[in-house]
């Protein structure tokens, strides 16, 4: 995982260019997609709303013809006067009734010619309680039933008016009843208005749908409602007979605001919805159209969708393939870029690829070219600098130190000791030989050793043999070589500064060798420190006369800025236990291999 996040990383630029091309083609296609498919929607419901007007008005028209058939039937038993003798006229005698029978069965057969046609029943009820009736197909009913029929009070209640109702009809032999449809009008005389009669033009409801059922399909649906709001005809048989107010106000929404159609939900379907008033038959005829099968008729989502994904997908495939090409220089150029080593400058990189990126890689080139040169000058300059202030350091000879020192031996001079006074001359001079004399950077751990006990051998004359020194040197290092002057600042602190509690103790130094570098001991028995304030020891107190103004942190600074970061000086020192001071270096056995690691560093 490590490894693909790792490779992820140089591929940041061409990740981010193509996510923001991806989500933006996605978008732009999903907008287009949207737009063409709403405008499309909108013509598509505009022109079906045409057309379906124009079915309405030819549904309207058979229903008028039909309407027409039925006014002719009702007026012709309203003139005639054979009808209005049989619904009148007492009883008689039997020749009279069979006559009066005879005469009404011709005129009602005429009559029913005329909408034979159209499958319609004729039924008539008298005032002197006779019923005559052309058919009873559609509408069986018995003559007390028809009576006591709410169509009957209906008509009767409106006498002028022909009005079109709806029946559930009688349950057949089935158990099921077929809804029918009938025209009905009360039978009046003229001059006074008297009621002597109700007619019943009867169509069942599978008839009465063939004027529209034609033109219904599946998701385009025909309804017509009756002022109550009662469904009393449609394709849908399961809708017939039911309340729909809400589709009735609907309907006369469309009729008030003269509008041509309108969305409506209705059966929890989103439908389009046109509608008409047909004033003849005091109802409304509405055409109901699942907008989800329509717009399915002209639009296959599924298509678009898998095609817009399709386009999609090669569109990315050859921005993929573009932007691959475009940016593989430059990520190439970047991966090379962070290959390179933090003091790598000698690694140039590849000059290829597009004229921005090979551009990069020259003024990449050329930076390091620069680089280089200011780096040897800056090697150069800290070298300079280095042997300088080692020049420096080494005449930084504290002046108490030789008064103290020579005063030292002219006591042993005036008190007969003139042998030790010998040796503390020679050792001094050997001192100041090393210190001064040497103008070498470094010097071999033997030469080192000699400074070391010379500079002990003085301070044990000064102060006495309180404090003990101690070498353990592995021979293979006698002639390792070191910068000079960084074991003896630590002798000095530790003679100095570790037993101040302590009257007496020892100082040991080890050196030896592990694997390629060389490693100096400095420990002691003595006081131990339990804080350093920032610094590797506690400063010199000012009453101590010390040798050399060469501190501790200045042998650690120097060298790390010999050697590298790896190298230097750790303590570890406990309260009452003593110090130890260790210090690590590169293991070189001559003078020239530490000049040419000091001029690679």
């Amino acid at each position: 995982m490590k490894r693909y996040l790792a490779r992820l990383k140089y591929h940041g630029l061409f990740l981010k260019m193509f996510i923001i091309l991806v989500v933006s083609i996605i978008a732009v296609s999903v907008s287009v997609s949207w737009t063409t498919i709403r405008i499309s929607e909108r013509l598509f419901i505009n022109t079906f709303s045409i057309t379906n007007a124009k079915v309405i008005g030819q549904i309207k028209s058979g229903f008028e013809s039909l309407n027409t058939a039925v006014v002719t039937a009702v007026n012709n038993i309203q003139q005639s006067g054979t009808v209005k003798q049989f619904l009148t006229e007492g009883g008689g005698s039997s020749l009279a009734m069979s006559k009066t029978y005879y005469n009404m069965n011709k005129q009602m057969n005429q009559i029913a010619y005329n909408v034979d046609a159209f499958e319609i029943d004729i039924s008539i009820i008298g005032a002197n309680g006779r019923v005559y009736a052309t058919k009873r197909e559609n509408w069986p009913i018995a003559d007390e039933a028809l009576k006591r029929e709410p169509m009957t009070a209906a008509a009767k209640a409106q006498p002028r008016r022909l009005l079109y109702q709806y029946s559930d009809g009688l349950e057949n032999e089935n158990g099921e009843r077929e809804p029918v449809i009938a025209a009905t009008k009360a039978l009046t005389e003229r001059s006074s208005g008297k009621l002597y009669g109700v007619m019943y033009l009867v169509m069942k409801e599978s008839r009465f749908k063939r004027y529209y059922e034609s033109y219904t399909s599946e998701g385009n649906h025909v309804v017509v409602l009756s002022k109550d709001g009662v469904i009393v005809s449609s394709d849908r048989e399961e809708l017939i007979g039911q309340q729909a107010p809400e589709l009735l106000g609907h309907a006369l929404d469309i009729e008030e605001r003269n509008i041509d159609y309108k969305d409506a939900r209705f059966m929890d379907k989103d439908n389009i919805m046109l509608a008409d008033y047909l004033s003849f038959y005091d109802m409304h005829v509405v055409n109901l159209i699942d907008k989800q099968w329509a717009l399915g008729q002209l639009i296959d989502t599924k298509s678009i969708v898998l095609i817009c994904i399709a386009i999609v997908g090669v569109a990315l495939i050859i921005v993929f393939l573009i932007f691959r090409r475009l940016t593989r220089s430059l990520t190439r150029l970047v991966k090379q870029i962070s290959n390179i080593s933090k003091y790598d400058f000698h690694h140039y990189v590849a000059v290829s690829g597009s004229f921005e990126t090979r551009q990069l890689a020259h003024a990449f080139n050329f930076m390091l070219d620069e680089l280089h040169v200011y780096v040897e000058e800056l090697m150069k300059t800290q070298k300079k600098q280095r042997n300088a202030e080692l020049a420096a350091l080494q005449r930084q000879i504290n002046p108490h130190f030789l008064y103290n020192t020579l005063a030292s031996i002219k006591i042993m001079v005036q008190q007969g000791s003139r042998e030790k006074a010998a040796e503390t001359i020679n050792a001094l001079i050997s001192l100041l030989q090393n210190a001064i004399g040497n103008v070498s950077e470094t010097v071999s751990i033997e030469q080192e050793l000699d400074n070391l006990k010379s500079y002990v051998f003085i301070n044990q004359v000064r102060y006495g043999e309180r404090i003990k020194v101690n070498y353990f040197v592995a021979p293979d290092c006698m002639e390792a070589h070191v910068p000079k002057l960084i074991i003896q600042p630590f002798i000095e602190n530790s003679f100095f500064h570790a037993f101040n509690a302590k009257q007496e103790g020892y100082i040991y130094v080890l050196i030896a060798r592990e694997g390629g570098d060389l490693v100096c001991e400095i420990a002691d028995n003595g006081d131990g420190m339990d804080r350093m304030d920032g610094s590797l020891l506690p400063k010199p107190s000012s009453s101590r006369q010390l040798f050399t103004g060469i501190g501790v942190n200045n042998v650690n600074d120097r060298l790390k800025l010999l050697y590298g970061e790896p190298y230097g000086i750790t303590i570890a020192s406990e309260p009452g236990q003593g110090t130890q001071v260790r210090i690590r270096l590169p293991f070189r056995s001559g003078p020239e291999d530490n000049a040419s690691f000091q001029q690679s560093s």
